[in-house]
């Protein structure tokens, strides 16, 4: 073995690095690596990286954090303001209008869906609206009778288009079968459940009076107009006046 080939193997085991077997390297040759530029939000001011900034709209070159925008909108919304549920950006030299679209990134979800919402029914300002009267829905619809006024018809039994239950658009309340709504307006509010309405229609058919004190329900199958009531008061079934021996107005004497 040649002495050169010993000095191979024994600088190998020391674990003495190789030569370099190529042309210049090192830190000379690495590339910078670009630095990401932050922007000012501009409602707070604060340094925000790229991925963090957002755009309210297509013609607004102003960008704001998540916390600011969504802020903003929530408190004009909140406000009412002369604009409606149109956002412009906050910018004093920027009248743009906000996208929804374009926010919602930075919006909690309940806020985006109220703000299209608000812009929903900002369509219809000239409308007539109403609202399904059920909690669990409140879906918004444009009422196309015109209320009632100048002669046209005014639509009562109507469907929930997002529950597709029925409803009264009139007096804004669950459909009261069989009731009119005059009817309707007449009972007390501990009246109006499904089962009140039911007795009401069977009461009209049945041709039953109210006691004019208790507004219990009485009926009379045969006997004189003279009704005492389980409350003591004494009227006519004819034309429900308290009871006297000779009313010659009754429609029933």
């Amino acid at each position: 073995m040649s002495s050169s080939g010993y000095y191979l193997r024994k600088r190998k085991r020391r674990g003495d690095p190789p030569p370099p077997t190529g042309g210049m390297a090192g830190a000379e040759g690495a590339q910078p690596q670009p630095q990401p530029q932050y922007h000012p939000c501009s409602i707070c001011m604060e340094p925000m990286a790229p991925a963090a900034a957002h755009r309210g709209g297509a013609a607004c070159a102003h960008a704001f954090c998540r916390a600011c925008l969504s802020g903003h909108v929530r408190a004009k919304l909140e406000s009412g303001g002369g604009g409606g549920a149109v956002v412009r950006c906050p910018d004093a030299s920027c009248a743009a209008a906000l996208d929804p679209e374009l926010c919602r990134a930075a919006l909690p979800p309940e806020l985006f869906e109220r703000w299209c919402r608000a812009l929903c029914e900002s369509l219809f300002l000239g409308a007539r609206r109403t609202y399904c009267p059920f909690p669990d829905c409140s879906e918004m619809m444009v009422a196309d009778d015109g209320g009632g006024g100048g002669g046209e018809e005014c639509v009562t039994q109507s469907e929930c288009q997002g529950c597709r239950r029925l409803f009264c658009a009139r007096c804004g309340v669950p459909w009261h079968a069989g009731v009119s709504c005059e009817e309707f307006a007449r009972l007390g509010e501990g009246e109006r459940a499904r089962e009140d309405l039911l007795l009401v229609e069977a009461a009209r058919e049945g041709n039953w009076k109210r006691c004019p004190r208790c507004r219990f329900y009485v009926e009379k199958s045969s006997g004189c107009l003279h009704i005492t009531c389980r409350c003591g008061f004494e009227f006519c079934y004819g034309c429900c006046k308290p009871w006297a021996l000779i009313h010659d107005d009754c429609p029933g004497a």
